[in-house]
This record gives structure tokens, sequence and C-alpha cells, in this order.
């Protein structure tokens, strides 16, 4: 039960919406990385990902990024410094690039991405069995 009498939901429960966000936050980190490898040999291409995510209450809310237009429907969709879930975007500077400009290094982009579906398992693992928790607790379980 919440203030006065009133039943909670699960969505105001810090630890929920913090798993959830961290959740939504290794979605949008996939995405960025699946671009990375999509683009290891389009030239000029250089690597982005995400900045790490913080639960800071001093640290400002993500905010929408700018999206770049698509002249052409075979262009490759751009989100300049943003991503589609406000989470900010930044450019990796890597240490090898080719001479057509790239700079991908499939290795270490296959080493985030397993990286990042470990993580994401371990989130909805821990939010599942928080969920379980709950509903043992209320007796329904």
């Amino acid at each position: 039960m919440g203030q006065g009498g009133t039943i909670m939901a699960i969505s105001d429960i810090p630890v929920f919406s913090m798993l959830r966000t961290r959740m939504h936050w290794h979605q949008e980190r996939q995405r960025v990385l699946s671009e990375n490898v999509s683009n290891a040999d389009t030239p000029n291409f250089r690597p982005r990902d995400l900045t790490p995510l913080t639960f800071d209450k001093t640290e400002p809310k993500p905010q929408s990024g700018l999206t770049l237009g698509r002249t052409d429907a075979q262009h490759i969709g751009g989100n300049g410094m943003g991503s589609q879930n406000g989470f900010r975007v930044e450019r990796k500077h890597g240490f090898e690039v080719r001479p057509a400009g790239n700079s991908v290094g499939l290795e270490e982009q296959m080493i985030k991405v397993t990286s990042n579906q470990m993580d994401y398992q371990a989130a909805t693992a821990l939010y599942s069995r928080s969920l379980a928790l709950i509903k043992t607790a209320l007796g329904r379980g």
C-alpha cells in the first residue's frame, strides 16, 4: 500500500524503475553496437557507444537527441549524438584506422555485444526474481 491507503504500482518501486531503465539502456546499446558491426566496412565510419548509465540524482535526465534526415530510402538512418530512447551516444575513437578511414574493430565490438547481452540477461533475471518475491510475499506465488 502507498500513502493514504492507495495501492502502489510496481512501476513506483524504485528498484523496478531502475531495472527497467537499465534494460532499456542495454537494448539501446545493443542497437548502437549492431550499427557499429554493420558499418565495419563503411568508409570513414567511427564506432559509437552509449555513455555509461548512472542513477546519480544530480545528473540531468536523458534528452532526446537530434536525428539525421534521410534523403534516400537506401541510406542507413543515423542519430547524431542522441539515441532513440534519449540515452547519450558518444563517438569512440579507435586505435586502428584503416586506409578508408574506418576504425571499427570487429573483435572489440563483438566482446562489447556479448558483455551487453550478459548484463541484460542479469537485469531481466533480477527483475523476474524480484517480481516473484513480491508475489510470494502477497501469497500469490
